[in-house]
């Protein structure tokens, strides 16, 4: 159990540092512009190395690479803390999330070592993402309490002794790895594409939106040429795999823009620390209901709680879209809907993809999971973070709840 706790804190800490950022935006000064790249800037290294990441934990061994992640979050954390202007931050929350992107498919990765038997890892994956759950739920109140007392660089001060204990607790598990090679060509290619697709959207830049185009079409030759595919078709090729990915991106869509665009609207009256506590409704269900969610797989299979936290994050966003600008207890209602819309999905598709991987490729599919995952949560923030500097708070939910929908909808049919 130790060291299961050890492993699920690496992903305790790449959710915190999102969340305990969250209501400490406004602190930080500057545009919404460049509060997104704050944001989006962890968030599209996250995404873009995730793939590398799953091939590092694959080809090195998972325990090598999560051991190389925690460490590089830890003294990241240090730096970030220090960083004398917000463009020094920015590009210290880039590397913060290279090293996140080693953490988490590294540490799916040791779960599969830990639990072989499909049953006990189902209910371990609960337990992992009820651990990182609580990530959500405290995140946003420590980053309140921590901004009001001492201002927002305490809040990645929190980072270090986490990821000391997380290096002490994961020792001794057992960890293989598999020698293949990694195509760091079309890793780049990945990078330069999620750059130039959040900048365009973000900047409203035609040429990055052409530009993006453009290298997505190089990233998809490479792939189709190389020896060691950085997406490998006989994963994708998996029966639901590709609805269950499009589901992932719908989700951290949802979720991430709604914790962007809500911190805003209830930061236009609230202080940080009234803002932390108004996301519990949120929050608190991914602490506790992801223990539910694992039964449910254990005995159902991962489809049924995917479709039904699709329908609830649809709900969710409709009712958010509808109360942004009413009384807290009805904005609470679309908090709840979401929290609890995340917290049926995620450890639900996390099995399902995971589960699915061939021999030596559990970190690949966990990476490339959480690659599609955060590629949903940049846009998402992008893309709602756009309509709220319009001033369209309803508009920017509205678009997630659809993106929701056609998810389940997709995920449904297969």
């Amino acid at each position: 159990m130790n060291r299961l706790i050890g492993v699920s804190l690496a992903y305790f800490l790449v959710l915190l540092d999102t969340t305990v950022l969250t209501v400490a935006l406004p602190a930080l000064g500057g545009s919404v512009a460049m509060r997104q790249w704050v944001v989006n800037g962890y968030t599209l290294a996250f995404a873009a190395f995730l793939l590398g990441g799953g091939a590092l934990a694959d080809r090195f061994g998972p325990l090598r690479v999560f051991r190389w992640g925690v460490t590089g979050f830890g003294v990241l954390s240090l730096a970030c803390a220090a960083a004398p202007d917000l463009w020094v931050l920015v590009v210290l929350r880039v590397l913060l999330g290279v090293a996140g992107a080693a953490c988490l498919p590294s540490s799916l990765a040791l779960i599969g070592a830990l639990y072989p038997d499909p049953k006990r890892r189902a209910k371990a994956l609960g337990a992992w993402a009820a651990i990182t759950g609580v990530a959500l739920a405290a995140g946003p109140v420590v980053g309140g309490v921590l901004v009001d007392l001492a201002g927002w660089r305490t809040v990645f001060l929190v980072n270090v002794p986490l990821a000391v204990l997380a290096l002490l607790l994961a020792r001794g598990i057992p960890s293989t790895p598999n020698p293949r090679g990694i195509d760091w060509r079309t890793q780049l290619a990945a990078c330069a594409f999620l750059a130039l697709l959040t900048d365009a959207i973000t900047s409203e830049r035609l040429l990055s939106g052409i530009a993006a185009l453009v290298v997505l079409t190089v990233f998809v030759l490479w792939e189709r040429r190389s020896s060691a595919p950085t997406v490998p078709p006989r994963l994708v090729r998996a029966p639901g795999v590709a609805a269950n990915l499009f589901a992932g991106a719908a989700v951290n869509f949802a979720l991430s823009g709604a914790l962007f665009t809500v911190t805003l609207a209830l930061q236009r009256n609230l202080s940080p620390v009234q803002t932390g506590l108004a996301f519990l409704p949120l929050t608190l269900p991914t602490a506790f209901n992801p223990l539910v969610t694992s039964r449910i797989v254990a005995a159902r299979g991962p489809k049924p709680p995917v479709l039904c936290g699709l329908a609830l994050l649809t709900a969710g966003t409709v009712t958010l879209a509808l109360t942004v600008d009413a009384p807290y207890p009805l904005l609470a209602l679309g908090l709840l809907l979401t929290g609890f819309g995340v917290s049926f999905s995620l450890p639900a598709l996390v099995t399902g993809v995971v589960g699915s991987a061939p021999d030596g490729y559990a970190g690949t599919a966990g990476g490339l999971l959480n690659a599609i995952r955060q590629v949903g949560a940049t846009v998402g923030v992008a893309a709602m973070g756009a309509l709220v500097a319009a001033g369209a708070f309803g508009p920017a939910f509205a678009v997630a709840a659809a993106v929701c929908a056609t998810a389940g909808i997709a995920l449904a049919r297969t």
